[in-house]
């Protein structure tokens, strides 16, 4: 299944549950980034198109395991005149996997209007290396994207850098593209410590949280978009990253925070 048919398998689904097939694995775990998508287009469907998604914090719970049924809830704790507070969750078994935390608001008059810094050069996408996707080595999710590398390394490859991205895209046509689809972008990127790693070793999200520049400029389903992460500190087995993501042409879509717990 494409990352838009689960999209739409969940909203058509009875009682909100969704199955997780084993091609969008990520490890034991369903990949992440699909996950908080599911999450969020709840949520996104009670706010209502007059209110759309300012910033989203997620806090990765639990493992949701490929090929069982996962619950998805969504609520509303206040609605004010222009923002409304939203709780998100995804739940297996009884147990929690994943928390969302989302403010939506309507936009307002205001005399502050300050560009976003412009985006950084990189190498046009045919240029950079790509990260392929190769069977149990590289995660199953990484099949149905194409991701090109333009900043820092390859994971595992004793890079100094403090950088990492480059362009993304789905490898299917995914038509009309929204903040969920970036959420699944967005989250493909491995954690930007591994590259300073000599060996391998596993990493995982502890939190994430995202904010979305409003209104999100129009996106086709095969552009590419450019993504670019710096380390901020990373110590103690854990690593504090910051990201943003510009469309092709140079907008800012979207400005992304991790941290990240490492096993190595």
């Amino acid at each position: 299944m494409t990352f838009a048919q689960l999209l739409a398998a969940l909203e058509d689904s009875a009682d909100n549950t969704v199955v997780i097939p084993d091609d969008w694995a990520q490890g034991r775990a369903g990949y992440g980034g699909l996950v908080v998508a599911l999450i969020y287009d709840a949520m996104r469907r009670m706010a209502g198109a007059e209110r759309p998604v300012r910033s989203l914090a997620i806090t990765f719970v639990g493992p949701a395991q490929p090929g069982e049924p996962l619950q998805i809830e969504s609520q509303i704790l206040r609605q004010g005149k222009a923002v409304s507070q939203m709780l998100g969750m995804a739940k297996q078994n009884g147990e929690v996997a994943c928390i969302v935390q989302g403010s939506f608001g309507a936009g307002r008059n205001s005399q502050v209007d300050v560009a976003a810094a412009p985006a950084p050069a990189a190498k046009a996408p045919d240029d950079c290396q790509q990260m392929p996707y190769i069977k149990d080595v590289t995660p199953e999710f990484l099949k149905h994207f194409d991701i090109r590398l333009a900043f820092g390394g390859m994971p595992f490859s004793n890079s100094q850098a403090r950088e990492h991205g480059g362009w993304m895209r789905f490898k299917t046509d995914e038509g009309e593209l929204h903040e969920a689809h970036l959420l699944g972008l967005v989250d493909v990127w491995p954690p930007a410590v591994l590259p300073l790693l000599k060996q391998r070793a596993p990493a995982s999200s502890l939190t994430w949280t995202i904010e979305f520049v409003q209104p999100v400029p129009a996106l086709g389903n095969t552009d590419w978009l450019l993504y670019k992460a710096d380390i901020e500190h990373a110590r103690d087995g854990y690593g504090h990253t910051a990201a943003m993501i510009w469309r092709e042409d140079g907008a800012l879509i979207a400005i992304s925070r991790q941290t990240i717990a490492v096993f190595g």
